[in-house]
Order: structure tokens, then C-alpha cells, then sequence
């Protein structure tokens, strides 16, 4: 008897942040299949908050998941996970994919700050998150890869971010690590460690002062865009060792918006 090999798990997720008619923001759309659970956490000021809790071990080998959020303008959300994110193989033997879709609007707020994805032995997923931000929009926008759980090499892992502001791009840039990728883990790439990050702060408050580039630790740059926005990128032993680095730098970065 032949096995039958199914396919994976085809799955998408929508968020839409809308502005409730008396200073905070309102939450219409709130909707999500297979593995995504989305759940509303509360309100900050004007921001709402959203937390996707895992319903199911994804993504697997095979899998096509979709997540997309849009912020209204004049709306504000905070986007977060309950726990990390674990890319793991499947039946199929095809990779994973994973595409994360985000508008926001003119006067409004997206902080994007989802938990580590780990990159497990085994495992190959294509990662793609793009976000069109109008001439007003602000974004935080966090993202960690840890490549490998503990004493396991990783699996196949291409990411890439893309940021648009104004019809125009702002930032673009793709990583690929593990099995196949050549020089992934040497001096000019990771130099060892396995934890990278990225950054992306777009403030219009940066137009009338470009924040100036900044180093720190050794492991961690932040470069300014061209455009009212920067950009950190960091590598690190472990995941504790990056989620603290780019706090540091994202509260640096804070400190110079307010005072601008």
C-alpha cells in the first residue's frame, strides 16, 4: 500500500484597526483560521491591542499561511504573540510559506512586535512581510530569527522585509540562513552567533531631524533611511541576548523621537 501525502495547512488571518469615534480605536475585523487565534488584550490610551495565540504546531513543510493587518487612518494597534513561532519539517517535503501584509494609514499608529521565530533542524520556510505606510503613518515593526533550538543546527530560512512609505520604497532586505546558503554562517554574516534581528522605526518626526548612526555592543548598527526612519540590525549568542539589544535600542531610539 502506497502512503498518501497531504498537503499542508493553507491558513489566513485579518486585522483591521479602525478609529471608534471617541479618541480610541475600534477593532471591525478580527478574524483567523487553522493555526491563527487571534485574541483582543485591551486598550492603551487610543491604541488597541491584539495578541495571535497559536492554535497549532505551524508552519510545517507544505504550509501557506497568510497574516495582513490594516490601520485606518488616524487608528492605532499593537500587534504582539504569546510565544515564539517554531518552523518545523513536514510530510510534504515542499517549504513553508509564511507572508505577513500591513497598511497604515495617514495619522496612524502600528507597532508590530511578534515573538522570536525559530528555525528548526529540518525545517525550510520563506518568510515575506511588506508594509505600505502613507506619507503620516509611524511603524515599530520587531524581528527575530533564532536559528536552531538548543544544541540543533537550523533548517533552511529566507526572510525578507519590505517597507514602503508614500508610494515609494523605504527599506527592502532579505536574509537566508542554513543547508544550501553559502557563507550564511561565517564572519561576513552571523560571524557564529544564532540570533539576528531587525528593526524598523518610520517616525515623520525624523524629517526634521535624521536620527545619527550608532553603534553598539559590537553586534548591533542602527542606520538611518532615506526617508524619516532607521533601521537596526543585530546578531546575537541567543534570543534573551537580542530581545535585550533591541530593547535597548528601540528605547534609544524612542528617547530621540520625543526629544525632537
Amino acid at each position: 500500500m502506497t502512503a498518501t501525502v497531504t498537503a499542508g495547512v493553507v491558513a489566513a488571518a485579518r486585522i483591521v484597526a479602525a478609529p471608534d469615534g471617541r479618541g480610541g480605536t475600534a477593532l471591525p475585523v478580527l478574524a483567523g483560521q487553522g493555526p491563527f487565534a487571534l485574541r483582543r488584550t485591551g486598550v492603551r490610551g487610543p491604541e488597541a491591542r491584539v495578541a495571535l495565540v497559536g492554535a497549532m504546531s505551524a508552519p510545517l513543510g507544505g504550509d501557506r499561511l497568510t497574516l495582513s493587518a490594516e490601520v485606518e487612518d488616524g487608528a492605532a494597534l499593537r500587534f504582539a504573540t504569546t510565544a515564539a513561532t517554531i518552523a518545523l519539517p513536514g510530510r510534504t517535503g515542499a517549504p513553508a510559506t509564511y507572508d505577513t501584509s500591513l497598511r497604515v494609514g495617514d495619522g496612524a499608529a502600528l507597532h508590530w512586535l511578534p515573538e522570536p521565530l525559530i528555525s528548526a533542524r529540518g525545517s525550510d520556510l520563506r518568510t515575506a512581510t511588506r508594509a505600505e505606510l502613507a506619507a503620516g503613518a509611524r511603524l515599530v515593526l520587531r524581528e527575530e530569527q533564532v536559528l536552531g533550538r538548543t544544541g540543533e543546527p537550523p533548517g533552511r530560512l529566507v526572510s525578507r522585509l519590505t517597507v514602503r512609505r508614500a508610494g515609494r520604497p523605504l527599506f527592502d532586505q532579505e536574509l537566508a540562513y542554513g543547508p544550501g546558503v553559502p557563507g550564511w554562517d561565517g564572519g561576513a554574516v552571523l560571524g557564529g552567533h544564532r540570533a539576528v534581528g531587525q528593526l524598523v522605526v518610520v517616525d515623520p518626526a525624523f524629517e526634521h531631524r535624521p536620527a545619527e548612526p550608532r553603534l553598539l555592543g559590537g553586534t548591533a548598527v542602527l542606520t538611518p533611511l532615506a526617508g524619516p526612519a532607521v533601521a537596526v540590525s543585530a546578531v546575537a549568542p541567543d534570543a534573551l541576548a537580542l530581545r535585550k539589544l533591541l530593547d535597548s535600542l528601540l528605547s534609544y531610539i524612542s528617547g530621540v523621537v520625543k526629544a525632537i
